[in-house]
């Protein structure tokens, strides 16, 4: 089993949560975590450093995201994730994005537009390749400008329900975001951070202009590009050992794969 340092938590109950959920799923999309590997409440907890309550808590949140099962006598056990998961997943959130920078336009405030649009032009000429010493520092700017971007879009779309299902489900794009960037970083490649400027730069100027179509279609062309990155960066799943001791590549055919809402089709496609 995957072994960790002790993580502890310094927040308060729902951030904890939030924590426990975003690092769970950083284990499973970068294969520190394995199919078929079972989850104990009481070592998350001890990893964490917190209660069982929020481990439960964050177990329920990650079946719901279609990541884990949680099986009557056994826990909590990881599921497969493969690259048509990723595609399912894109799929729903581009319909989710899209509308909401849609219904963005007008309502969004042009200050922080205007702010974010000036680090975006920065970021636009980042080096294909950087210093080992900037590598943290333009992943770290990336990820703040396309976070601030998206929620800025999510919490002006004038619509609580839409808001809410955004903020629900982003913890699990940002996890395979962060993952598909630390590939990046890892064969100090960067182009992407530059090509995906550009992208939310595009979003940025259409949702100045007012126009919604425009910032729709700019949103599309986003998530549509991040996807190809978000599949190519995905490791092999390995399944654990069996009891002969050998390892197998998991399929990503089957019926045990995410659907496009987040939760594991079954035989019968209920």
């Amino acid at each position: 089993m995957t072994t960790h340092q002790p993580d502890t938590l310094h927040c308060d109950h729902g951030r904890r949560r939030q924590a426990i959920v975003a690092s769970v799923l950083a284990d499973v999309f970068q294969r520190r975590l394995a199919a078929g590997q079972h989850l104990v409440t009481q070592h998350l907890a001890e990893r964490f450093g917190v209660s069982h309550t929020p481990v439960r808590e964050a177990l329920i949140v990650l079946e719901a995201m279609g990541v884990l099962d949680l099986v009557p006598n056994r826990g909590a056990v990881v599921r497969s994730v493969a690259a048509r998961d990723i595609r399912e997943i894109c799929q729903v959130r581009r319909a989710l994005e899209c509308e909401a920078v849609r219904r963005a336009c007008g309502r969004v405030d042009l200050a922080k537009l205007r702010a974010l649009r000036a680090e975006l032009e920065r970021m636009t000429v980042v080096p294909a390749r950087a210093a080992e010493r900037f590598i943290k520092s333009y992943i770290a700017k990336a990820r703040d400008l396309d976070s601030r971007l998206h929620d800025l879009i999510a919490a002006s779309c004038g619509n609580a329900f839409l808001a809410k299902e955004l903020n629900r489900l982003k913890v699990l794009f940002r996890a395979f975001r962060d993952v598909s960037w630390e590939f990046e970083g890892a064969r100090n490649d960067f182009r992407r951070l530059a090509e995906e400027a550009r992208e939310h730069l595009a979003i940025v100027e259409a949702l100045l202009d007012g126009d919604g179509r425009a910032a729709a279609k700019a949103m599309s062309r986003h998530i549509r590009s991040g996807m190809t990155y978000w599949s190519r960066s995905l490791p092999e799943q390995i399944e654990p050992a069996s009891s002969n001791g050998s390892r197998r590549r998991a399929s990503s055919n089957g019926n045990g794969r995410l659907s496009g809402n987040g939760r594991r089709a079954n035989r019968n496609g209920r």
